[in-house]
């Protein structure tokens, strides 16, 4: 039930006619012209639309999946940041503490 210009996942349509399977585009000579080919075509590409659905989802959720990577990634730099901050605090603070004790005596 395919015509010329629709493909499907598993034979997606080409351009080039020699690379294209005769049996999946009739010629127009072959066939009559229905009579209602706008609602034929408006059928064939809600179908297309239909099989894509699940790849447009797949894509839907590996982008969000790499957004939550990504924001998990940030959040584990932003907690190491701020452990070496602290740890350099506190050794600044040993520091001064060792020169003051240096100092007084």
């Amino acid at each position: 039930m395919n015509t010329t210009g629709t493909g499907t996942i598993d034979r997606p349509v080409t351009r080039d006619p020699k690379k294209q399977d005769p049996t999946m585009n009739p010629s127009f000579t072959d066939t009559p012209a229905p009579v209602n080919s706008g609602a034929l075509e408006a059928r064939q590409n809600r179908n297309l639309a239909m099989q894509l659905i699940p790849e447009a989802l797949a894509r839907a959720q590996m982008r969000e999946r790499l957004q939550e990577a990504e924001s998990e990634r940030r959040a584990y730099r932003l907690a190491t940041a701020r452990r070496m901050q602290r740890r350099a605090e506190r050794a600044s603070l040993r520091a001064r503490r060792a020169l003051a004790m240096a100092v007084m005596q």
